[in-house]
């Protein structure tokens, strides 16, 4: 099928529209597929052992990697950009920190631990 740029898409029949949605619906589901796929063999890709001891502070004080957990089985750790003579951290990193709060009920029921880390100075 020809592609057309999204400022002057064809005008086609109802028959020519629906063959052209019924291809593009076997795309997705081949690409769907293929990230099942994707994921199913990152799920399954060796672990490490983490060997050196990784302390963090917090606005509670230093706490190891295994804290972060807070006793939860999996973590999830964000990292929050902000290079050195930055004076702001990034954008995009400052968007997604403003909504992190809606999530993590969902997450602690999940048995999920959350936190951000950064270079930047804890204050």
């Amino acid at each position: 099928m020809k592609s057309h740029s999204l400022e002057n898409p064809a005008i086609v029949s109802p028959e020519k529209w629906l063959a052209a949605r019924r291809e593009f619906l076997r795309e997705e589901k081949e690409f769907s597929q293929q990230r099942d796929r994707l994921a199913a063999h990152r799920r399954n890709l060796p672990w490490v052992k983490v060997e050196p001891p990784y302390v963090f502070e917090s606005p509670s004080g230093s706490v190891s990697l295994a804290e972060l957990f807070e006793g939860r089985s999996q973590l999830i750790v964000y990292h929050f950009m902000l290079a050195p003579g930055w004076e702001e951290g990034c954008r995009g990193c400052s968007y997604v920190s403003d909504h992190f709060d809606g999530a993590l009920p969902h997450l602690y029921a999940r048995d999920v631990s959350f936190t951000a880390v950064s270079c930047a100075p804890l204050a």
